[in-house]
């Protein structure tokens, strides 16, 4: 195979690549900005804000040790909402009914439908664990949004390893002899054969 041959395939091959990986790139930016400006934009419309410093709410080490970096904040985004499901709406959940889910205080409550205590417990648990989870399925979109972009960056920056080669690879295919055969010294060695 000639040399220029080689080239030509290899380069046209790298600038294909390289113009996969920009689609790909833009693509996931794409996903990122989607995911991100959405969970911020239905975040932000439920106005959920955290305590303000130093509250009581903020006081117990299993809330305050996560939410006292977000002290009077809105929540708007993803790791917010990681942090008030799991660190203040959780713990509020285990108070409520002694650490019983609302799957359980259900059960409890349809036995005993007369218990207005276990009713209301049903209520709390019910809401508070539907805001949960939602705002856990909030920071797992968020999530996937944070891994879009890095994904994009990373294909952003191989695209342009790619067109880098494939630049040096043209600037070779100029300077290549046309009749230059590919690996034709090795060949050429092989065929001669060695001396006494």
């Amino acid at each position: 195979m000639r040399r220029r041959t080689f080239d030509i395939l290899v380069s046209s091959t790298g600038m294909m690549l390289a113009i996969v990986l920009l689609v790909a790139g833009g693509l996931l930016f794409w996903g990122y900005s989607f995911a991100n400006g959405n969970v911020h934009e239905q975040l932000a419309a439920q106005k959920i804000f955290f305590p303000p410093k130093g509250s009581e709410a903020l006081a117990p080490p299993e809330v305050g040790r996560y939410l006292n970096q977000y002290a009077g904040q809105q929540l708007v985004n993803g790791a917010q909402a990681q942090a008030y499901a799991n660190h203040f709406i959780a713990v509020h959940l285990k108070e409520a009914a002694g650490g019983k889910t609302y799957a359980q205080v259900s059960s409890q409550a349809l036995q005993n439908p007369k218990d207005a205590k276990l009713a209301g417990q049903v209520q709390t648990l019910f809401r508070g664990e539907t805001l949960r989870g939602m705002l856990l399925n909030a920071y797992a979109f968020w999530k996937i949004g944070q891994i879009a972009l890095l994904a994009s960056i990373a294909s952003f920056i191989l695209a342009a390893a790619m067109l880098v080669l494939t630049i040096l690879g043209l600037w070779h295919l100029r300077r290549v002899s046309p009749t230059e055969e590919l690996m034709a010294s090795t060949v050429e060695s092989r065929k001669t054969p060695l001396s006494a």
